[in-house]
């Protein structure tokens, strides 16, 4: 076997470098100006809207606003009561349905199911559901809740917005799930926990922060929602019912119903109403970003 020696190594040209860098420069310099520039247009959008918000809806906002119930046609005065309180009740329903379905399917998608054929068909269906047009599932909650009993209810209303919140809890609960380390897991198991209490004990409390702000961004999602309460809840200019049967009044409905009216002082009290909400989910956003960095 003979080796080659340094002399009879054959000497390569040399590369020509420079050619190459700066054609990456360039790539490099205009991908950046291309982002850059599609970033601020985003922000310019998004505060533009803020601002036509807080402009328009600012000279809305009073007292009487968050005391006041909705006026009626063509009377001056009045606020957004009855309203503010209609979809806080809603909301909270939605909620409540949607929290304990959404925190149970992910965790059986995260620790029991994984590579399952059920599994797959779970997760199948809830990206359906999670893409899904919020006014197909008001049709289909109207049909089965609201058709049967004879009339609108705050229950078929919290029923339709629980069900657009479950697969954003259910996504966010597995992933937050899979976040936490295996050996965790192998620990209690070492222990003699059965999976059960290892689930809840550790598991949940490791992935505890995400889950929350999974929960929070479902509630921020379905705050604003129209399309489902209009074939559910509608909407009134008076208090609701103790037991919530007949119209119930809340924010967007009511938002959509003034803007597209022609008085004034409807259309100015859409502008405070869709400033309350903005606000309101703004706030949700941010202290999701807060417990999840508070996690970190």
């Amino acid at each position: 076997m003979s080796l080659t020696t340094p002399s009879t190594v054959r000497e390569l040209p040399p590369t020509t470098w420079g050619r190459v860098r700066q054609s990456r420069r360039v790539a490099d310099k205009s991908m950046r100006i291309i982002t850059a520039s599609f970033t601020v247009i985003a922000i310019s959008v998004l505060f533009w809207i803020l601002g036509m918000l807080i402009v328009k809806g600012i000279g809305g906002l009073s007292f009487a606003t968050f005391t006041q119930i909705t006026p009626g046609p063509g009377s001056e005065g009045g606020g957004l009561a009855n309203a503010i309180a209609g979809s806080v009740i809603l909301t909270f329903l939605g909620i409540v349905v949607a929290t304990p379905i959404g925190v149970l399917a992910g965790t059986y998608l995260a620790e029991y199911g994984k590579g399952s054929k059920l599994a797959d068909l779970i997760r199948f269906i809830n990206d359906i559901l999670l893409s899904a047009p919020s006014i197909l599932i008001g049709l289909f909650v109207y049909v089965i809740l609201v058709e049967p009993v004879g009339g609108y209810s705050g229950w078929a209303g919290g029923v339709a917005l629980g069900i657009i919140a479950i697969p954003v809890i259910v996504r966010t609960t597995e992933d937050m799930l899979r976040l936490v380390p295996g050996p965790l897991r192998e620990a209690g198991a070492a222990l003699g926990a059965p999976p059960s209490v290892v689930i809840t004990s550790i598991t949940w409390k490791a992935a505890k922060a995400g889950m929350v702000t999974g929960i929070l961004l479902a509630l921020a999602r379905i705050a604003g929602e129209t399309a489902p309460l209009i074939f559910t809840a509608l909407n009134n200019n008076f208090w609701f019912s103790s037991n919530l049967m007949g119209g119930v009044s809340n924010l967007p409905v009511t938002i959509y119903m003034f803007a597209s009216a022609p008085y004034e002082n409807w259309q100015q009290l859409a502008w405070a109403g869709s400033l309350i909400i903005t606000m309101s989910i703004l706030l949700l956003s941010i202290i999701a970003r807060r417990i999840v960095r508070g996690s970190k």
